[in-house]
C-alpha cells in the first residue's frame, strides 16, 4: 500500500457523497417508512426484518433498536429479525432449501398489522425476495431497503428506499443511517403518543 492516508480519505469521500446524495433523494422516503413503522406499531402490530450477511446485521439491529431503546427511555416495541433463529434457518435451508428460510417464516409469522422490513444491498438475493413476497401475501406492507438499481426487492415490495450507489459497503452504510433516523421517528412518535 503506497498512500494508506489516501485510501482512507477516499472511503470517507466515497461515503460523504453517498450520505448526500442518499439525503437529497430519499428524505422523504426516509420520512415516510417511519410513518409506516409507527403506524404498524400503533395498530398493534410489529416491524419484521430479514436479510443476509450484513443486511442480516442491520435487520437484528434495527428489531433491537426496538425491543430494547434507541435514545427515549421507553417500553419495548415488538419487533422480531427472521435471522436470529439459527434452528429455523438450518432446518428450513436442509429440509427445504436457503432460498426459502424467509418465507416460510414470514408465512409463519406475518399479518396484515405488521410491516417488513426486507433488506438487501443487491436487491437480488432470493431468500429475501422470497420473504418478502410471502409477508406480502399475508397482508403485510413491505419495505425493501436496497441500492444499485433495487434489482427483483424493488418489484417485490409495497415501497423500496434505494440507495443511490452500487458499491456494497456505501450501501450498508446508508442503510444503518436509514434504521437510525426510523428509530428516532420511532421515538418521537412514542413521546407524542405518551404525552
Amino acid at each position: 500500500m503506497t498512500d494508506p492516508a489516501g485510501r482512507v480519505a477516499a472511503i470517507f469521500d466515497e461515503h460523504l457523497a453517498t450520505a448526500q446524495r442518499t439525503r437529497d433523494g430519499l428524505l422523504s422516503v426516509v420520512e415516510e417508512l417511519g410513518a409506516d413503522v409507527c403506524a404498524a406499531l400503533g395498530r398493534g402490530g410489529k416491524l419484521v426484518t430479514f436479510g443476509n450477511g450484513g443486511s442480516a446485521a442491520d435487520a437484528q439491529h434495527f428489531a433491537a433498536e426496538l425491543t430494547g431503546h434507541f435514545v427515549l427511555d421507553r417500553g419495548p416495541l415488538p419487533a422480531v429479525a427472521l435471522t436470529v433463529d439459527t434452528s429455523a434457518l438450518t432446518a428450513i435451508g436442509n429440509d427445504y432449501s436457503y432460498a426459502d428460510v424467509f418465507a416460510r417464516q414470514a408465512t409463519a409469522l406475518c399479518g396484515p398489522d405488521d410491516l417488513v422490513v426486507a433488506i438487501s444491498t443487491s436487491g437480488k438475493a432470493e431468500s429475501v425476495i422470497r420473504g418478502a413476497r410471502a409477508a406480502a401475501d399475508r397482508g403485510a406492507r413491505v419495505w425493501a431497503l436496497t441500492g444499485g438499481t433495487g434489482g427483483g426487492l424493488k418489484d417485490a415490495t409495497h415501497r423500496a428506499l434505494i440507495v443511490p450507489s452500487s458499491e456494497t459497503a456505501r450501501i450498508q452504510e446508508m442503510h444503518i443511517t436509514v434504521i437510525h433516523a426510523v428509530c428516532a421517528l420511532i421515538d418521537d412518535w412514542v413521546a407524542a403518543r405518551d404525552g
